[in-house]
């Protein structure tokens, strides 16, 4: 199922939250010099942030309002130009996406590789085709191998007046220093839970149940809970994972490595780390609720079975099987003993019988 681009009022950028860069933005795009070109427009800009909270979104809003053929200050989503970046076919918009070893875009595992960084340099030297400005947006640059990153360094500190350079990371730390000096940076923090949640309302048509038990389980990513929207079967593959760590949780050792040789075998990835990553807000669920704070709880739907864990399985148990599935989570993406990963998952799994005996 693909979900629909967000609905947004006229004007309005398509992007939500986030208003103080927004603002930013604005303001450099409003007040335009005698060539047309916006005077307070930097030549690159670097979007900082987690996962999934809109980075991209939000640096190809700024690009469609650079291209913008009839706004000011904003996209206005409806002009040839807006149309055109939205669907990456703009003569004067380039994206650049970490690629896996055949070429094809992988977020993952891919790398923006170093013929990449030989086509940036040529393209960005290219006058543009429509407008006054051509932009390049640089997808996951903390994903770049060294020699992508070291042959732009010279474009980004000396790129023609025609060129704007948008770049997304997740961590400051992961980006060559001397990149990020080279930007001006927007570090985006993760959204509140009202406003994921009035997001998935009135930009994807969520209903009400919906976009509150979605904004409570995406952490502040609204990426996250579009994509979940995106696959009618997210929510019924959450509870499936659910009722598997409820049955585990009664079950003895030799059903717990059936399951777990079950699941090696299947090597399907999306449902393995989908797994562990609904586990994991289980038993963060159980920790706030055994520390007070219920209230925070992620899945708000089975707050009853949260407080009933809460009780039946001691604090420190529930801290270190919350260790294990973080580390075991850095392991499976690296090892190719994915049985013996998912044992340890399995046999640690606090068991209630034994919390009862």
């Amino acid at each position: 199922m693909e979900v629909k681009p967000p609905t947004h009022a006229p004007g309005a950028w398509p992007v939500f939250g986030h208003a103080w860069a927004v603002q930013l933005l604005q303001q450099a795009l409003t007040n335009t010099g005698a060539d047309g070109r916006p005077v307070h427009l930097s030549h690159a800009y670097l979007f900082l942030g987690p996962p999934q909270i809109g980075k991209t979104t939000f640096a190809r809003a700024f690009a469609q309002a650079i291209l913008c053929e009839t706004a000011v200050g904003h996209p206005c989503g409806t002009c040839r130009a807006c149309q055109l970046v939205a669907r990456n076919n703009h003569p004067d918009f380039r994206l650049l996406q970490p690629l896996d070893k055949d070429g094809n875009p992988d977020r993952d595992k891919g790398e923006l590789r170093t013929e990449q960084a030989a086509d940036l340099i040529r393209e960005v030297a290219l006058r543009p085709v429509e407008g006054r400005l051509r932009v390049f947006l640089i997808q996951d640059v903390h994903a770049a191998n060294p020699y992508f990153a070291n042959k732009i360094l010279k474009t980004l500190e000396e790129p023609p007046e025609h060129a704007v350079l948008l770049l997304t990371a997740q961590h400051r730390s992961a980006v060559l220093p001397t990149i990020v000096s080279r930007c001006q940076v927007l570090e985006l923090r993760s959204l509140d839970e009202k406003t994921v949640a009035e997001a998935l309302s009135t930009g994807w048509q969520a209903s009400g149940s919906q976009a509150q038990l979605l904004a409570r389980l995406a952490n502040g990513k609204l990426g996250w809970a579009v994509g979940q929207l995106a696959r009618p079967d997210a929510l019924s593959q959450r509870q499936e994972h659910l009722e598997t760590l409820w049955r585990l949780m009664d079950a003895d050792r030799v059903e717990r490595l059936a399951y777990a040789n079950n699941l090696a075998a299947g090597r399907n990835s999306r449902q393995l780390f989908g797994l562990i990553e609904v586990w994991m807000t289980w038993w963060r669920d159980v920790l706030l609720a055994q520390s007070g704070g219920g209230d925070a709880c992620s899945n708000i739907d089975h707050e009853d079975r949260i407080a009933a864990h809460a009780r039946a399985i001691d604090s420190e148990t529930v801290r270190e099987y919350v260790k294990t599935l973080t580390r075991i989570e850095g392991y499976l993406r690296h090892t190719v003993n994915v049985r013996l990963a998912l044992d340890v998952v399995l046999l640690r799994l606090p068991a209630l019988a034994s919390a009862r005996d």
